[in-house]
């Protein structure tokens, strides 16, 4: 029900429902999956397709932030309360996760820049 409206569209008609969800309650924003849900569905597929990949591979996972964010949340371990902590990504950001023994750890987060290009002689 959220989607398609503005911020300020939301507050009038469902603040309540996004106060709850700003204080950290689980909450169907819109009517839609928990956060936990939307981990439980999209965590699975990243691992799976890990499995995969050849020795050395990468894997790139294009999504919303939200979904982005709430599966890093849970393949890192962190308890689905803390997950607001690593912030949203923002347009045409990237994380960048790697594999250790002990599981998944998050190098970068909401990385948005790229090297200088290299400059030709052809001015």
């Amino acid at each position: 029900m959220w989607q398609g409206l503005t911020h300020d569209e939301i507050l009038e008609r469902y603040g309540e429902q996004y106060a709850a969800w700003k204080r950290g309650e689980p909450v169907r924003r819109g009517g839609g999956e928990l956060e936990t849900e939307v981990a439980e569905r999209a965590a699975p597929v990243v691992e799976r397709s890990v499995d995969k990949l050849p020795d050395g591979g990468t894997l790139v996972v294009v999504s919303h932030g939200g979904t982005i964010r709430t599966t890093i949340g849970r393949l890192i371990g962190l308890p689905p309360g803390t997950w607001e902590a690593l912030g949203g990504l923002s347009n045409c950001c990237w994380s960048v996760l790697g594999e250790t023994p002990r599981g998944w750890r998050l190098l970068e987060h909401n990385a948005g820049s790229l090297p200088e290009p290299v400059l030709g002689d052809d001015d």
